[in-house]
């Protein structure tokens, strides 16, 4: 059997995440056994997410083991099969985590899933079409629930959910506007993404200094904000926000290293009548064929064109993962493993 590099979440975080909570280890993949595939993988996707499961906290899911492979979703080819689903050759998407070769048991529903490359290229599927894409239509079909001509405001534009939303809403005749890190990102989301603004947060010192170029950015007001950040960011769109506005509560990226965020103006999710509603994508899996046939026909169009920040090699991971908690990386964060 192949000798399979992995990296374990090897110590829990105590405040910031750093280089020495993982570890790299080299281990033999093990024998198949009746039902079970291998899989190579080719890429490996990084989300922030994954900090969230590096505490020991409650959590929508189980906190990352320790001692264990960092979880994570993968795509790759099926190099061996003693499965009647699975051939080898064909392509797959999966949660094959950070190493390089996975065993799955095939029977298990949602364990694997097979990919078409011929119209969306293979990184795509961790991304545009994958788990991103499908939070992004979600958020804005099941939350947001838009009508044309509605101002959509979206936190980390230019990442792998951001950049879905906008292509989503820019098809249901939405004015949709981006908040990112960086004239260089606010360039790429109008430039690119179809966004008809973009404001930088980098450049406003405060919640009211960004409310004030949300302002000028929406004079129409807000109607629907898809939430990744939280903190000053979220303050600053609910003081624009529109009566029976609806946010769709995504991520709290702010709050990965375990600092609280409290929230300023609560009392506005009354006085506006606002809707904000949280929600995990993997919890509505009954909708992921419907949300990934419009995400492959926007990119198979050309409507949705998202950029990708690849690392080099399965030892590049973590220092990757870092760089994203930290805005460092454009668009969708990728490690390459072949």
């Amino acid at each position: 059997m192949p000798i399979n590099p992995q990296i374990l979440l090897d110590n829990r975080p105590t405040a910031e995440a750093t280089l020495g909570n993982f570890k790299l280890v080299t281990l033999e993949t093990p024998p198949l056994q009746d039902g079970q595939v291998l899989v190579r993988h080719h890429f490996l996707s990084l989300d922030p997410y994954m900090r969230g499961r590096m505490n020991d906290a409650k959590n929508y899911t189980a906190p990352q083991p320790l001692g264990r492979v960092m979880g994570g979703g993968t795509v790759g080819e099926v190099v061996e099969s003693r499965s009647p689903l699975f051939s080898p050759g064909e392509l797959v998407v999966g949660m094959g985590g950070w190493q390089t070769y996975s065993v799955v048991d095939a029977a298990i529903p949602g364990a694997l899933r097979k990919v078409d490359t011929r119209h969306v290229p293979l990184p795509y599927y961790l991304g545009a079409v994958g788990m991103p894409g499908v939070t992004a239509w979600y958020g804005l079909l099941k939350i947001i629930e838009p009508l044309p001509g509605q101002t959509l405001v979206v936190s980390a534009a230019t990442g792998a959910v951001g950049s879905a939303f906008a292509a989503l809403a820019k098809t249901r005749g939405c004015r949709v506007v981006g908040i990112a890190g960086g004239p260089a990102k606010c360039q790429y989301a109008t430039d690119e993404l179809g966004f008809d603004v973009c404001i930088d947060y980098k450049q406003h010192a405060d919640t009211e200094a960004l409310s004030s170029a949300l302002k000028f950015a929406c004079p129409d007001g807000i109607d629907g904000y898809f939430e990744n950040v939280g903190g000053m960011v979220l303050d600053a769109v609910m003081l624009q926000m529109n009566a029976f506005g609806r946010i769709a509560l995504c991520g709290m990226i702010a709050r990965y290293e375990g600092k609280p965020l409290p929230m300023n103006n609560p009392a506005l999710l009354l006085t506006s009548r606002l809707k904000m509603q949280g929600f995990i994508v993997t919890e509505h899996l009954d909708l992921w064929p419907e949300a990934l046939q419009e995400l492959t026909m926007l990119v198979a169009t050309g409507k949705l064109r998202p950029r990708e920040s690849v690392a080099q090699g399965l030892a590049a991971a973590p220092d990757a993962f870092l760089g994203l908690l930290k805005g460092k990386n454009f668009g969708k964060q990728l490690v390459k493993l072949i």
